[in-house]
């Protein structure tokens, strides 16, 4: 009787050994559930072993209803979102805050093959040959994940990432307008989602809701050139629950983008990209097609955008965020690099600078590379720790600008008290006579001058110019070669009197480090220092241009870009004026003289320690 007893209380330990080894499993699984978010270390938030399995990650997609009806369809349009969030704001109820990017890319984009782009072979101020259609876009529209930039990253430190197609591409409903207003309100509807305040739809066009009762409501934007605008966009609105934007290399202003000073003028890699362009580039979703394409590139775009003069006006002002910024109130660290020609550097500086006059948490950091370039991943956790977990560290103290040297590495910025330094101060150089070869720029403004005429050949590049020895298709003027090196912190500026041979011309303006170095070993800073550009046409105004009268003089005064570069001792600066910019601006048949008055001509340099320094510089 004892041994059966025993038996049957080994078959019972056997039978349920598995219920046993099962409870005790789910027991360990709901305590390795049960960690804390965020963990953070020296104000940092820091990688969570729990959170890096992505086949625990809770991933899904909806539809968020906007407050707008851009396709003309009688309904608000929805924009396609995807989340991915750790699994623990499922099961434990848990609420974290979100990295939210936005694009018009994630569903791809058309072809960039110029013959579909405008021709730059084009008289001034005639109206430009039709262009060929785009071909439609092959779209890739993957669901539930519509990108996963940023997951990898930010989602195993504690973060929710959210994504978002931008109108009119993917499976997100409306028009792509390049900039107006409707871009701006779809991702102010996404955060207003995650904040409870807008409806989110598990199709584009059923009512069946999503909640998003797994986020806090705290949202940071990141992204790189359209994906940096939009957190810009999203910012002007005002929209609560947007703490903190990281836009790095962000197009502000759409004319400044495709515009110089009244000129027309195509971003750096894209010639003969224009507004419209850039709308076929991007409108990947071929719902109302037609309708977009009547009511925003033909009735919008090709009627306000003048490819014949280049002048500013109401439309143009409408896709400028600066305008916008009355309502902005996140934080904001902007990237940009100042050797950019595509989106040029002028364009993070203008928000920042507003940012900073309104007292926002702001900061900006530099490099010296080309487009695109974040700041250091360091530097972007604490930004996000403390405006959207609330970290307690050093992200707004010390100084307001980093800036990388010409020969550190991007993750090695050089802090300064501001940008521009606050130790530039204006140095006015003048000209005198050299043509063909080159001329000087000096302090002392010299005698009475003559007058120097080069003749525009867009055949010959703007690198070719500066190489040569002497030609009539530039004016050149340079320093003496640098004893010491001379720290250029802010934004140059000139100040030209010219006159033309004909009702219009091109102006092109270049600084360069001379001698010029080609080849393998060449880096980006070497060669280009500055770059300008405008129309003589509109030397009152942007909005205004005015037929010039051949042969009489007139004087305008622009700007370069902003810039903070270090030119070596040995090195020479030159000022290149020039006519047609082969790589930049419209190609007319050469010929076009343009004959400038030095008497009537002064470019100003910020120098850090100014014209001392200047001085001990080319002395």
């Amino acid at each position: 009787m004892k041994r059966l007893y025993v038996t049957l209380t080994i078959l019972v330990v056997i039978l349920l050994m598995p219920v046993c080894l099962q409870a005790q499993r789910r027991d360990s699984d709901s305590q390795a559930r049960a960690i804390t978010i965020p963990v953070i270390v020296d104000g940092m938030t820091q990688p969570i072993p729990e959170l890096k399995d992505p086949g625990k990650w809770i991933i899904h997609d909806l539809w968020v209803e906007t407050e707008f009806d851009t396709d003309g369809d009688g309904r608000l349009d929805r924009m396609h979102v995807d989340v991915h969030r750790p699994q623990q704001t499922e099961k434990q109820g848990v609420k974290v805050p979100v990295i939210y990017n936005s694009s018009p890319y994630f569903a791809g984009t058309g072809t960039g093959n110029l013959e579909y782009f405008w021709n730059p072979r084009q008289e001034l101020n005639t109206q430009p040959q039709p262009r060929k259609k785009f071909p439609p876009i092959q779209a890739r529209n993957n669901r539930p994940v519509i990108s996963k930039s940023q997951v990898n990253r930010w989602l195993p430190h504690g973060y929710a990432v959210v994504h978002s197609s931008s109108p009119g591409t993917g499976l997100s409903q409306g028009c792509p307008t390049v900039g107006g207003d409707n871009e701006s309100l779809a991702p102010k509807a996404v955060i207003d989602w995650l904040n409870g305040r807008a409806k989110g739809f598990t199709t584009p066009d059923g009512n069946e809701e999503v909640k998003a009762f797994w986020s806090t409501g705290k949202v940071g934007m990141i992204g790189t050139s359209y994906e940096g605008t939009l957190p810009v966009a999203a910012a002007t609105t005002g929209v609560d629950g947007l703490e903190v934007i990281i836009p790095v290399a962000p197009n502000t202003s759409y004319y400044h983008y495709y515009r110089t000073n009244g000129l027309v003028r195509h971003p750096g890699g894209w010639l003969g990209e224009d507004i419209d362009v850039l709308y076929d580039f991007i409108h990947s979703n071929p719902e109302n097609c037609d309708y977009c394409d009547s009511v925003v590139k033909a009735n919008e775009m090709w009627v306000n955008h003048d490819r014949a003069n280049g002048d500013f006006n109401d439309w143009w002002a409408g896709r400028d965020y600066l305008n916008d910024m009355g309502p902005m109130k996140c934080a904001l660290l902007m990237a940009h690099g100042f050797n950019d020609w595509n989106v040029v550097p002028e364009h993070s500086f203008r928000i920042y600078d507003a940012a900073r006059a309104k007292g926002l948490p702001s900061k900006i950091y530099y490099h010296q590379g080309g487009h695109g370039g974040e700041p250091p991943v360091e530097m972007m956790n604490k930004w996000f720790a403390k405006f959207l977990y609330g970290a307690d560290n050093d992200a707004l103290e010390g100084p307001r600008a980093y800036i990388v040297r010409e020969n550190d590495g991007n993750d090695k910025p050089t802090p300064y008290a501001d940008y521009p330094n606050p130790d530039a101060q204006p140095v006015m150089l003048y000209l005198t006579a050299g043509e063909p070869k080159a001329g000087e720029f000096i302090t002392e403004k010299p005698a009475t001058q003559c007058r120097e005429t080069l003749v525009d050949n867009v055949s010959f590049s703007g690198s070719a110019l500066a190489q040569a020895e002497w030609t009539n298709h530039r004016l050149m003027f340079v320093t003496a070669p640098l004893q010491e090196p001379l720290h250029i912190s802010g934004i140059p500026s000139i100040t030209i009197r010219l006159a033309s041979s004909k009702p219009a011309a091109n102006l092109s303006i270049w600084l360069v480090s001379l001698p010029w170095t080609e080849g393998r070993n060449s880096r980006i800073t070497n060669n280009i220092i500055n770059r300008g550009w405008a129309d003589p046409q509109n030397y009152k105004s942007l909005a205004d241009g005015e037929l010039l009268e051949p042969g009489r003089f007139y004087e305008m005064t622009f700007n370069l870009q902003p810039d903070d570069q270090i030119i070596p001792a040995g090195q020479q600066i030159g000022l290149m004026i020039f006519s047609s910019d082969r790589d930049f601006t419209l190609w007319p048949e050469p010929g076009t003289e343009l004959t400038v008055d030095l008497d009537g001509t002064q470019l100003v340099i910020p120098v850090v320690g100014g014209a001392n320094q200047f001085a001990k510089s080319v002395k």
